[in-house]
Formats: structure tokens, sequence, C-alpha cells
């Protein structure tokens, strides 16, 4: 069966990476939760997708110019979410929340712009802490980053993140000990995706939004995608079951 990954959770509806938008995934029906991290001045892991703050909250400035206690002061006010004034969650809260739950979670490693020191190491760390080895996927589009991860916990899955064609993907992921690989969803043929999922190497494209593609790799028996509308998603794989 294709797994339902809400990417950011319940973007379609609900402030982005905010623990309003995963538990209302959650509540939809998907089997995931794709979120970003990055590290705070005081070395906090900190969900959020971009770099600064300034485009989803009422504030600005970067991360990692910045202490968690400032950026809990902001919130996503943007539109069209301005009544619903969502914090911005620490990878920690995350954890303490989906522990009590049976969801997997996609961490995407947000280091490809900016390298933050140890950041595997801390995001590995938490993993652990909080047993979550079997359920989680560690992702992100600085491939040397996933290498060290692997390094560093061999028994946490990795996917390599890519959004232009690759040449064989399947076998560019082997070369980094990566079990899985998330294409964008333009780039994800049915015949990488029967050639990766032969030698066992599980696909899962972004961002997944339109109800014929989402069937399409129903249809392929992907191994899962991430969409923005895990409740449209959810809907539409049930009519293959």
């Amino acid at each position: 069966m294709t797994l339902i990954f809400a990417h950011r959770g319940y973007k379609a509806k609900y402030p982005e990476n905010s623990m309003l938008a995963f538990i209302k995934a959650l509540e939809v029906g998907a089997d995931g939760i794709e979120l970003d991290v990055h590290l705070s001045k005081d070395d906090e892991l900190v969900v959020i997708h971009d770099e600064k703050l300034d485009r989803t909250t009422n504030s600005n400035g970067y991360v990692r110019d910045l202490t968690l206690s400032e950026i809990k002061k902001a919130h996503q006010s943007k539109w069209p979410f301005k009544k619903k004034l969502e914090p911005i969650p620490t990878l920690k809260e995350v954890f303490e929340w989906i522990k009590q739950t049976e969801l997997f979670l996609n961490i995407e490693i947000k280091n490809n712009k900016i390298q933050y020191k140890d950041i595997e190491q801390k995001v590995v760390f938490l993993i652990r802490k909080y047993k979550m080895e079997q359920r989680v996927i560690l992702s992100s589009f600085n491939h040397c980053s996933l290498a060290l991860c692997h390094e560093i916990a061999p028994e946490i899955e990795t996917a390599i993140l890519y959004e232009d064609s690759l040449f064989q993907p399947w076998n560019y992921a082997k070369t980094i000990l990566a079990t899985a690989i998330h294409p964008y969803r333009k780039v994800a043929s049915d015949e990488i995706i029967r050639e990766s999922q032969g030698i066992g190497i599980a696909v899962r494209p972004w961002t997944v939004n339109h109800p014929k593609i989402m069937k399409r790799l129903f249809e392929v028996n992907c191994a899962g995608i991430l969409t923005d509308d895990p409740e449209l998603a959810y809907k539409i794989r049930k009519t293959y079951n």
C-alpha cells in the first residue's frame, strides 16, 4: 500500500509545519508526517521550512541568528491562516506528540543552504532518545549529510531528495547507502519507480496534490507520496482497496 505523508502537515488547510497541521493530518488518515528542521542560535532543533521566519510568521530574521525563546515569540499569522496563531514547534515537541501515535515521521534536514554544525548528530540523538529509529526517515538535498547520517546511525532510513532528473537514481542512492529516493513528482516516472523498488529502493515523490497524479502513483504501487492534502489522498486511495 502506498503510504500518505502529510507534507509539512496538512499544509493545504493549516499553517505549515505547525502542531495543528500535524494533528489534523492524523485525523484525516495520513500514515506519516513530513517536516523540516533547522538549528537556532542556541542549538535547538526548530521545525520550520525556510532559513528565515519572514515568509510564514509575523516575525523576521534567520533561524540561526535567533534563540529559541525569540523564535517562540513568533506565530504563523500569514494569509490565509491569520486566525490560527500557531507557534513554531521544536523537534522535541513533535516527538513528545508523535510517540503517542503510530505515524511515521520524515525529517528533512535543511542544511543544503546553511551548514548547521552537528545537526545530524543532534537529530539522531533525539530519534534514539524517543526510540523512533524504526519510524523515522531522514531526507535532505544535502547528500553528504545523508551519508553522514547513515555512518552515525545505520539503523535509521535515509532518502535522497532531488528535483532534476538523475540517471539511474536507484544506483546513485546505493552509493551513499540510502534505501529510498524522494524525487520531485515531475521526474518520478513509472519506470523509475519500478526499477528502484525492484531492487529495494523505496520511492516517495513530492509534492503530489493533483488527483490524476495521485491515482497514477497508487496504481504503480509507489512506496509513498508527500502531499499537502492528505485528506484528498486518503479518499482517493480508498478507491483502490
